[in-house]
């Protein structure tokens, strides 16, 4: 589909345009520039979470075609709305928290920015192999440490988990537990 290709033209892009309102237009849907722009700018004014506005845990552990998933939760614990957009860091810590290799890659997926109310969650998930796959497993950790998007502050999580076959991703902070 046309939306998927990085270049098209101008007048291309226009046309395609035209074409989808016209869609939705016929389907009895309207699209509101004005609702759209409200939502970005409602979005911009709301401050980015800080660690101190977060409670951070994580879901239950999932495996799937050879994967092993794990959403690592993001919980709103201040009185206001407070804003993620983007990946967190993540690593895996050993007992005396020292860093067990490298710290979890991008998965590569588009993101928005999410923003959290009061006592709202949104999540990132990690995944890596269950078992070694494609190659050695390392030693299971015991700490999780998560720097929250765009914060220089990490969470330390106790959790048991061993990265293997050197594939160790994390997806954006999402409502949909998408990796």
């Amino acid at each position: 589909m046309f939306l998927h290709s990085r270049h098209f033209s101008r007048r291309g892009t226009a046309v395609s345009l035209t074409a989808v309102l016209a869609a939705l237009a016929t389907a009895g849907l309207t699209w509101n520039a004005s609702a759209t722009t409200q939502a970005r700018t409602a979005a911009r004014s709301v401050h980015t979470c800080t660690v101190g506005d977060l409670r951070l845990s994580l879901g239950r552990k999932e495996g799937a075609a050879g994967s092993l998933y794990q959403p690592i939760k993001f919980t709103n614990i201040s009185r206001g709305s407070c804003a993620l957009r983007g990946y967190p860091g993540v690593s895996v810590l050993d007992s005396k928290h020292r860093q067990i290799g490298a710290a979890a890659t991008h998965s590569g997926r588009s993101y928005a920015t999410v923003v959290l109310a009061p006592g709202h969650s949104a999540s990132a998930v990690i995944r890596t192999t269950n078992g070694p796959i494609g190659g050695a497993c390392r030693r299971t950790g015991s700490y999780l440490r998560v720097y929250p998007p765009a914060s220089y502050k990490s969470v330390q999580i106790p959790a048991h988990w061993k990265v293997c076959s050197n594939l160790f991703q994390v997806g954006p902070v999402n409502t949909q537990g998408a990796l």
